[in-house]
């Protein structure tokens, strides 16, 4: 059986990448941003920060809050026909 090399941030040199103006500190009100329950939004990941992220796959996704988890909140999106829930730092969600 072969095994996949690699982790969660594979092939994503192009994608995490940002913008030359938009590199280096990120602002502490998009990093302690409060959400309500049942509050849509967008998730984007903020590449600068890497804890609470999720795969690449939901890149650019809309999900509804579910509920507060310590520092994170988590997140239910629809992945084709399925629900999922994921558990993301609100540094990559913005209101959508």
């Amino acid at each position: 059986m072969v095994k996949r090399i690699g982790g969660t941030r594979r092939k994503t040199r192009n994608k995490f990448s940002k913008n030359i103006r938009k590199k280096g500190k990120i602002s502490l009100r998009k990093y302690f941003q409060e959400f309500k329950k049942g509050e849509k939004v967008l998730l984007n990941i903020e590449p600068g920060i890497q804890k609470g992220i999720y795969s690449h796959r939901f890149h650019s996704k809309i999900g509804v809050i579910k509920e507060k988890k310590g520092n994170c909140y988590t997140v239910a999106i629809k992945d084709k026909s399925k629900q999922k829930t994921l558990v993301i730092h609100p540094v990559h969600l913005r209101k959508a």
